[in-house]
């Protein structure tokens, strides 16, 4: 799997100077974002971000509407004047703006969209109903599995954990439509409502491609079947953030011989994995289901299987009846939208999925400025030592895990705005035949690009893993590396004109954050060198680990819904890295400050403005749905909670706003998370 540990975990676009906005440039606070009848010690959330919450209703369009949500929707607008400049023009064949602008305007011809109906799949759905014998099933699923529709299982070239400088082929539990196991066992009524809703969603779509309904619920049924089969032995959410546990390396011969109910060979061949000689399986246990489901379930229900997989990978990409179907469930019933996004916002999505870092570099060219890149270099390295000095505070890590930890701290591969060399997309062919036939070629494109560029290769450093577009930062600890695309750098995450207390609030915190992923609960399995490997002497691994509980069990008890508690374990090293990012941020912010020292401003101190700017980052509004949904998936916090659940852990939050344990919030100090 990618270690990559995303600042949330959907990848959200670039902003406009709009987002979360300030009344004071200098301070950086709007003072309309706050709810001051709501006390700073009982609901913190609330105080800080009540007021832009009720400014900022949900829409039809949306389950969670908050500040990465304005800033994606001024980053969409940017972009589309940037692809809809080159989309009007015409360009040489082959050229880079050509397959901008002729991906853009195929994905916005809804007259041609409408009139193919399911045409573009129809052939494929037919070779899939012609099988009759067993031996002809898994070449079929592999034949989809080459043009980027799932199967069974997964496969991926990344960094060997154990010898992070190479590169391994790594296969990966799948092959379940809702994501995570839970769904497909859960007895409360909102998940058994959730499988009846897509049970008749996969039978829906089968009736839209021509199917009698007697049979279409059948298919949708054995489907279900499938699926819950292959769910029963994956693992869930929590137990694959265990790299060690996820991480097992063999020959291929072992493989071979260990999942001989799998044709390798075959699989190898037609997809052009040549001269492998290792392999990881990550999860065992769901890779002997593969090979059982293969071996036993009749021919016909697999069918149906991979006609789903096939429906489901193209149905954006289809008629607007697919596209409204597929939406009705997944974005509906799932999150709780009410409304589907408007077809520019989608055919956007689509120029970007495609052509990720061929958009991004026109966009850094017109949108970000020199001077961010070399301002938050200067916020980097000042982070670094403010983690320093954290690190060398722990009265609970010995010496030896100190000097580790340093080594580890100074390594860091640091990567700001965008990549130094762009990817080169001449072999990527954009045709005007029709939409799911340039989406098929673009996944293929990128499946040989791995392959070409990683099989049997040692792992380039200077991959970027997100676009330099994107509102988000990661940490991938096989690297040691962190990164803070463009699309970040910009208000309210990074403010030119605001001062220390707002941006070491915000974009601070977010390096800060990045820094600690490499020594939370999973990124300290790491070593500087990006090799899982225990670094720890056994006594501090065991205080961190009691320490750790301390948030786990604090998050455990939290009613996120009246009958749903958060989930501590799949949250934890998010949770931790918020700490770690709050303690190491305000760190750095107090040495700015014996530099450049901040006055009282809007009533506030520097004090309080950090982690007023703090809390804005998470202001939103959700939907119940989408509540259910990311505590079952998502191993962030609800944005709440990164705020409420996270603050009673910082001492510097009581002092800055009196917090007593009068107050709602106020956690005894010796019951406190204290690691960083």
């Amino acid at each position: 799997m990618k270690f990559k540990h995303l600042l949330l975990t959907v990848p959200f676009a670039s902003i406009s100077m709009m987002s979360c906005q300030r009344q004071n440039v200098g301070t950086g606070i709007d003072l309309a974002n706050l709810d001051t009848s709501a006390q700073p010690g009982d609901d913190f959330y609330q105080y800080a971000t009540g007021g832009w919450r009720d400014a900022h209703p949900l829409t039809a369009e949306y389950s969670r509407y908050g500040c990465f949500e304005v800033l994606n929707e001024n980053n969409n607008k940017q972009l589309r004047e940037l692809i809809e400049s080159v989309a009007n023009e015409e360009h040489t064949v082959g050229s880079l703006e050509q397959k901008i602008g002729d991906l853009y305007n195929i994905a916005m011809d809804s007259v041609k969209l409408n009139a193919e109906g399911y045409a573009p799949i129809k052939d494929d759905l037919d070779a899939i109903e012609n099988i009759s014998a067993r031996e002809d099933v898994f070449p079929m699923m592999v034949a989809q599995m080459s043009k980027g529709i799932g199967g069974y299982f997964s496969f991926y070239i990344g960094a060997d954990v154990k010898n992070s400088t190479q590169n391994l082929l790594q296969f990966y539990q799948g092959g379940m439509s809702l994501g995570e196991k839970s769904y497909y066992f859960d007895t409360d009524s909102s998940t058994i409502s959730v499988r009846e809703a897509f049970v008749s969603c996969v039978s829906d779509m089968f009736v839209m491609c021509g199917y009698p309904e007697t049979v279409a619920q059948k298919k949708a049924e054995a489907v279900l079947r499938i699926e819950t089969k292959l769910a029963e032995k994956s693992k869930s959410a929590t137990e694959l953030r265990d790299p060690e546990a996820n991480y097992h390396k063999m020959s291929v011969e072992t493989l071979k011989k260990e999942f001989s109910g799998i044709d390798w060979d075959l699989m190898f061949k037609f997809i052009g994995l040549t001269e492998v000689t290792e392999v990881s399986v990550g999860q065992i246990e769901a890779m002997h289901e593969v090979e059982n489901v293969l071996a036993e379930v009749s021919v016909e229900e697999q069918k149906a299987y991979m006609q789903w997989a096939l429906i489901s990978a193209a149905s954006s990409y289809l008629s607007d009846e697919f596209r409204a179907r597929s939406f009705e469930f997944f974005g509906g019933v799932l999150s709780g939208k009410q409304q589907d996004r408007p077809r520019w916002k989608r055919a956007v999505a689509t120029v970007e999925g495609v052509l990720g870092e061929g958009l991004g570099r026109i966009y850094v060219e017109k949108y970000f400025p020199a001077e961010a890149k070399e301002r938050m270099i200067k916020l980097v390295k000042n982070l670094q030592v403010a983690l320093g000095e954290r690190i060398n505070e722990q009265e609970w890590m010995s010496d030896e895990t100190k000097a580790r930890a340093h080594e580890k701290l100074s390594t860091f591969h640091v990567k700001i705005g965008y990549p130094d060399e762009w990817r080169d997309y001449s072999a990527l062919k954009v045709e005007n035949d029709c939409y799911w036939a340039n989406v098929v070629r673009s996944n293929e494109f990128d499946i040989k690009h791995m392959i070409n560029t990683k099989l049997n290769k040692p792992v380039d450093r200077n991959e970027w893993l997100i676009t330099p577009q994107t509102v988000n930062a990661y940490y991938n600890p096989t690297t040691n590396e962190i990164c803070f695309p463009a699309g970040i750098l910009q208000p309210t995450f990074f403010n030119m004109d605001a001062d220390d207390a707002c941006n070491y609030g915000a974009i601070g915190v977010v390096i800060g954050h990045e820094m600690t992923h490499g020594f939370d609960d999973k990124g300290r399995q790491f070593d500087k060198d990006g090799n899982l490997s225990d670094w720890w002497t056994a006594d501090d691994a065991e205080r961190f680990d009691a320490r750790a509980k301390v948030m786990k069990d604090y998050f455990d008890q939290i009613n996120v819904l009246p009958d749903l508690k958060a989930n501590g374990t799949l949250t934890l090293g998010e949770n931790l890295a918020d700490h770690g990012g709050l303690m190491v941020a305000y760190c750095a912010f107090q040495n700015a400050m014996k530099e450049n020292p901040l006055e009282v401003e809007d009533g506030f101190t520097p004090e309080q403005r950090f982690f007023l700017s703090y809390a804005n980052l998470w202001a939103q509004n959700i939907r119940d749905e989408e509540i259910r949904r990311l505590t079952k998936i998502d191993p962030h916090s609800l944005g709440r909670w990164r705020v409420d659940g996270a603050l009673p852990h910082i001492d510097a939050w009581y002092d800055a706003f009196g917090v007593t344990e009068e107050n709602a919030m106020y956690i005894p100090k010796e019951q406190r998370a204290t690691i960083w």
